[in-house]
């Protein structure tokens, strides 16, 4: 198992990291809209899920994959009333390949965030 740590992406807000490698496969712990710097990133829930792809985009990276190696995300929403939101900016990431998607509504995520993604991606 190889655990992967980048600072082009918020650094874990807990005792966990930001992803592990198993074998082939990458599994990324949550993100959420926090800066690289740990800074929230305030706005709309569009804003925030571009700064969750952004996060995700460097997790992967340094894990050795891509946005077009994710095999499955997991979304994590405040309100279900911005799902058409999420997927419009989630549609601008995943526009030609689409992997398997989990989208749950949930009561409160970390700092009061609208959004947080989790992936699972094969290493190129």
């Amino acid at each position: 198992m190889k655990i992967v740590k980048t600072l082009n992406a918020p650094q874990a807000i807990g005792p966990y990291s930001q992803g592990v490698v198993v074998n082939n496969m990458f599994y990324s712990s949550g993100q959420i809209p926090l800066k690289p710097n740990g800074e929230l990133m305030d706005g709309n829930v569009q804003e925030q899920t571009h700064q969750v792809f952004h996060n995700l985009k460097a997790v992967l990276e340094a894990a050795g994959a891509s946005l077009d190696t994710v095999v499955k995300a997991t979304v994590f929403i405040k309100n279900m009333d911005d799902f058409q939101a999420i997927n419009e900016v989630y549609g601008e990431y995943f526009h030609s390949h689409k992997p398997a998607r989990s989208c749950v509504e949930v009561a409160r995520l970390p700092k009061d965030v609208l959004i947080e993604i989790e992936v699972i991606a094969l290493i190129k």
